[in-house]
């Protein structure tokens, strides 16, 4: 396939570019290289035959258009996004921006494209999102692919309204959509300002591991790269207009995850001073979501699908990619002043 991957220098997507041209597809990687985007994330590709980069931002309707003219992909994969919770609650107007006009510009430049082309069944036009629209649960049950939505923060209403767009351009103009919903992931590459790699860079510099409230926050995390292995199956076997739910069946408190941590990189470093005796906790974040889990049947039963990378092993991969990479993170914690609390104030 040819596929034009938006946000494709971020965490997720230079995880998806990576993996489209070891397997043999082009791949058109379109970024505006915003704070959290970065082309080192793709240095083993960026010099690959099959990888083609344009800087362009998706707000921008006609050099969108003028990409997909040029390049004339079979499939768009849609993961440009402002993703931070905590900066949504700073400034929510770049979300609405971004992930809702963003979103806008590139579902009506696929659907001219789309039709200029005789409307090829072939085509797809996958969107990756999020489990947060659909809100906070209490202590059970799941989110399906039927669950009501309900966003509580300005990041998830802005995914929300995203992904209520794409159903719509599938609905009323028939165009090949596909949408999946993704519990957290965390591995390589992930920006400093996220949990997980935020609890790594913390220790290694002997600094405060700062956590919201009491802890008790709970996520289901998912590996990037079983979660890479699963846009693909979706992208090339999913049925037209499906929503996907992607976890990683891995529940965790937010406290459990950070100690975890502490453990893998004492255990590793050889560190004498256990790294749980920097954790800090911290007033909560408003409006602080209490739990999330995926109900991942349909991908599992539909296309066989299935995480295949435990938290535990996952972690230790992590961790190690962190400590192996000082170099990489060390600037962006720099460059973007990451220590920096974000979103305190209601």
């Amino acid at each position: 396939m040819k596929i034009l991957i938006t946000g494709g220098a971020g965490f997720i997507g230079s995880a998806v570019v990576r993996a489209a041209v070891g397997k043999g597809d082009t791949v058109i990687n379109v970024d505006a290289l915003k704070y959290s985007g970065s082309l080192e994330n793709l240095k083993s590709v960026e010099n690959h035959p099959n990888y083609i980069f344009e800087k362009a931002d998706i707000c921008d309707l006609s050099k969108i258009k003028e990409i997909l003219k040029k390049y004339e992909p079979d499939a768009i994969m849609h993961l440009a996004a402002e993703s931070h919770v905590d900066r949504s609650i700073e400034g929510p107007e770049l979300f609405i921006k971004t992930n809702i006009n963003g979103t806008f510009n590139l579902l009506e430049a696929a659907k001219e494209y789309w039709i200029s082309k005789g409307r090829p069944t072939h085509f797809r036009f996958h969107h990756v999102s999020t489990d947060e629209v659909y809100g906070s649960l209490g202590p059970t049950g799941k989110f399906t692919e039927s669950t009501a939505y309900d966003p509580r923060s300005p990041y998830s209403a802005s995914k929300a309204a995203s992904d209520h767009l794409v159903r719509a351009w599938f609905s009323t103009f028939g165009l090949p959509v596909l949408i999946t919903n993704c519990s957290n992931n965390y591995g390589k590459n992930q920006f400093p300002e996220k949990l997980i790699p935020k609890t790594i860079i913390s220790a290694l510099c002997r600094e405060p591991i700062t956590v919201y409230g009491n802890g008790k926050n709970i996520r289901d995390w998912l590996f990037v790269e079983d979660h890479v292995r699963a846009l693909y199956m979706v992208l090339e076997f999913g049925k037209i207009g499906l929503t996907y739910n992607i976890g990683g069946d891995e529940e965790q408190t937010n406290i459990d995850i950070v100690t975890k941590i502490c453990l893998i990189l004492d255990e590793k470093l050889k560190i004498t001073q256990s790294s749980k005796d920097l954790i800090s906790f911290v007033p909560d974040r408003p409006g602080h979501d209490l739990r999330y889990a995926v109900d991942s049947t349909r991908i599992y039963k539909e296309l066989g699908w299935k995480p295949s990378v435990s938290l535990d092993t996952g972690l230790e991969k992590t961790v190690q990619w962190y400590v192996e990479n000082e170099k990489w993170w060390k600037y962006l914690k720099q460059k973007n002043n990451t220590d920096r609390r974000l979103g305190v104030s209601k």
